[in-house]
């Protein structure tokens, strides 16, 4: 394609027809993103990003990835962690500590890979993430226990596979340097200081509401690639740990409700999503992936196979976990955004500096990514009845909208045995849903924070019951995939 203004509009298409092509078939949309790539670049020599971005290349896909840490980083608050369970604790903490030092063992023992590569890769492919999860769960439908731990477990532990897999890479830039403790010292200053001054700068302006509503998504995208840029000139890769740590604090201040800034994820993450990750799919050596191709597979069997079910075991201990729920834990685990967004840019960072063996990473990530997709995506429903682990039997009714009308209805359904799940944007409005004792959701059906936080499990049907029709019909469109246009009303 001669005309980059069309090829970039080209790309965002094939992005938009991926994104829909993973909704209709609830599968998570990184898995089409990547094969829509690797198909335009390598396979068909339509799409040369080098060519087309340039020089711009690596200012965009560092920009775009410090955007993504950002938004994961924004959902981990240190008082969700208080209340959960025991088993997710251990997912993300001991479970976490498993399946990092397996996958570094294989990633140095199978795949070749220096000490610190295969640290760094460990962090990158430890991480499943709630992109990746949801669409899972809304296809397989297991258990509420099981759907919330798995739900939880993607939450919490992408930030924190991210904060990880930055750190090593810190390390392994210092240690390019000639007095690395010294320089890794300072990535981490750099990287703190800079992380918390603009958490506290965007934090003091929110809270006393000197950002007028319509301005806080751009004020937030802003400040994001400010500390980022501006911790880099500090000290050289120090901006991925800033924008981590800033996303963090201000996850984690009481006072400041950071929803309205989540919702500029909605928009500019998926926009960027949808063009990086075809852009990095297109990069991707196949001849390399090729020639690694039995290696990859390896990898991917051991992680299956033998680090999950580890994880699930050390995670297990002294829970109540049954054998049956651990082995269906083992047997899902979905790699997602962060693992091919970090180690794309890391491998291409890496690769700059002269680290022998970094072009490896990303077809390493990039393969175990669309494995466990592929391979969880076809056995997972199939694994779940065979445990009796699933929940399509159950009978469920998500109700948007609370009002009088909509609690008669909740209260008639209930009375028949009927589980209810009232949803409202409006927290004044579910009031006397939470005071009858339904479960409730708070937010936009619509959002996509919703397919994080809004648990379907065994739910069947929806009743769109707002007052404003042309939302009613809006909730009808977006759900009627996950619970078949008959049961879906207005």
């Amino acid at each position: 394609m001669e005309s980059p203004a069309f090829t970039i509009a080209a790309v965002l298409g094939m992005g938009f027809a991926c994104q829909w092509l993973a909704w209709r078939m609830r599968l998570p949309a990184i898995l089409f993103l990547l094969l829509s790539g690797i198909a335009l670049g390598p396979v068909l020599g339509i799409l040369d990003p080098d060519a087309l971005l340039g020089e711009l290349l690596f200012p965009v896909v560092s920009l775009a990835v410090a955007v993504i840490l950002f938004e994961g980083s924004l959902t981990l608050r240190i008082e969700q962690t208080r209340g959960i369970h025991r088993i997710i604790r251990n997912l993300v903490t001991v479970g976490f500590g498993v399946t990092w030092l397996g996958l570094t063992l294989a990633g140095h023992f199978v795949a070749g890979l220096e000490w610190s590569l295969a640290f760094l890769y460990g962090a990158l492919v430890s991480v499943t993430g709630p992109t990746v999860i949801a669409p899972m769960i809304r296809s397989v439908k297991p258990t509420r226990r099981l759907a919330n731990v798995l739900r939880w477990e993607g939450i919490l532990i992408d930030p924190i596979g991210a904060l990880a897999a930055v750190l090593v890479f810190n390390a392994i830039v210092a240690g390019q340097y000639e007095n690395s403790l010294v320089h890794f010292l300072s990535l981490l200053g750099a990287g703190l200081v800079a992380g918390l001054l603009g958490g506290f700068a965007l934090g003091i302006l929110l809270r006393r509401h000197l950002i007028p509503e319509y301005l806080q998504n751009l004020a937030a995208l802003s400040f994001v690639l400010l500390v980022f840029t501006g911790a880099n000139v500090l000290v050289h890769e120090s901006g991925l740990l800033a924008v981590t740590l800033m996303g963090i604090y201000l996850a984690n201040q009481k006072d400041l409700h950071v929803e309205d800034i989540l919702d500029f994820k909605e928009h500019l993450t998926i926009l960027l999503l949808t063009f990086v990750f075809i852009i990095l799919g297109a990069r991707i050596q196949l001849n390399l992936l090729l020639d690694n191709l039995v290696i990859c597979i390896v990898l991917l069997v051991l992680a299956k196979g033998l680090i999950r079910p580890l994880s699930i075991l050390a995670s297990s201990w002294r829970t109540t976990l049954n054998f049956r729920e651990g082995l269906f834990l083992s047997w899902i685990a979905p790699r997602g955004i962060v693992a091919a967004a970090v180690a794309a840019l890391f491998s291409l960072k890496l690769e700059n500096t002269g680290v022998a063996g970094a072009e490896l990473l990303a077809p390493l990530a990039f393969a175990m990514i669309i494995g466990t997709v592929v391979v969880e995506s076809a056995t997972a429903g199939l694994v779940a009845r065979m445990l009796g682990q699933s929940a399509a039997e159950e009978d469920g009714v998500l109700i948007v909208g609370c009002n009088k009308v909509s609690m008669a209805v909740a209260q008639g359904l209930n009375h028949l045995g009927i589980n209810v799940l009232m949803a409202d944007n409006d927290f004044d409005a579910l009031k006397p849903a939470r005071m009858a004792g339904f479960p409730t959701y708070c937010g936009s059906v619509l959002s996509d924070r919703a397919d994080t936080h809004l648990d379907l499990t065994g739910i069947t049907k929806v009743f769109a019951m707002t007052k404003n029709n042309e939302l009613n019909t809006l909730v009808l469109s977006r759900y009627r995939p996950d619970v078949e246009p008959p049961n879906a009303y207005r």
